[in-house]
């Protein structure tokens, strides 16, 4: 595999009538093509300002943003971004909201409609491409908002905690689903998450953030394999989300 994503010495600090707030400080990491990273460290550290820095939403103070070899200075359709909620429209349908990107960055060519319509078939939702979000369940709805982003092809997806929304069973479910679509259509995927079980049953590495200002504190290798339900049960599961949990604390 070859880098995609490389941030380098990232470093910003906000700027207020009030004063200055330092919110990154030094963050250095890569992805590789189609690596599926995790973001964990306490809460207000940084987690989604690093997500805003790769999808062009703010300039570093310092420091660089590198995607697939061109400096991030704005945001583009080179970059999925998928929030908290899964912010589907209740008046479009399953298929008119899954390609609603397509038609915002006038990309709805007939070859990437059909592409979206592929994606909803493969993923179990081709039956339901006429109904309404309301009559989704929650799983359903995070996987029809998922190939909504996919749709147009995005080199890399972040995910702002995606999940926290959902009751502990559905969140294990729709984490299981959707850490298959990811791996299966060969992503590149940068989750945030306060969940470090979530963290190491989806992926391949999980970094590690300081307190307020953000640095990488540490970078674990994830030697678990199989779905995220999979590495729920294996034994080094709980080894490995303590190790990390440590690592915060430090």
């Amino acid at each position: 595999m070859s880098e995609i994503l490389t941030l380098d010495n990232v470093c910003l600090s906000y700027h207020t009538p009030s004063g200055e707030t330092e919110a990154l400080r030094g963050v250095s990491f890569g992805a590789e093509r189609g690596e599926f990273l995790a973001i964990v460290g306490p809460s207000g550290c940084g987690k989604t300002t690093i997500l805003s820095v790769c999808a062009g939403l703010l300039k570093p103070t310092a420091g660089s943003v590198v995607l697939d070899g061109q400096i991030v200075t704005s945001p583009s359709g080179n970059v999925g971004y998928m929030l908290q909620k899964d912010t589907l429209f209740e008046w479009l349908t399953v298929a008119e909201n899954a390609e609603l990107g397509l038609k915002v960055q006038k990309k709805a060519t007939a070859e990437n409609r059909a592409y979206a319509r592929r994606l909803l078939d493969k993923y179990g939702l081709a039956a339901f491409a006429g109904h309404y979000p309301e009559e989704l369940s929650g799983g359903m709805r995070q996987r029809a908002a998922l190939i909504r982003t996919l749709a147009f092809r995005p080199k890399i997806l972040l995910l702002d905690e995606p999940f926290s929304a959902l009751d502990f069973q559905t969140r294990l479910n729709v984490a299981e689903n959707v850490g298959s679509i990811l791996r299966e259509e060969g992503i590149t995927t940068l989750l945030v998450t306060h969940d470090i079980s979530e963290a190491v049953s989806l992926a391949d590495r999980v970094i590690v953030l300081s307190p307020r200002p953000a640095s990488v504190r540490k970078i674990f290798d994830v030697t678990l394999v199989g779905s995220p339900l999979t590495r729920r049960t294996q034994s080094e599961f709980n080894a490995m989300t303590n190790e990390i949990w440590e690592a915060l604390k430090v």
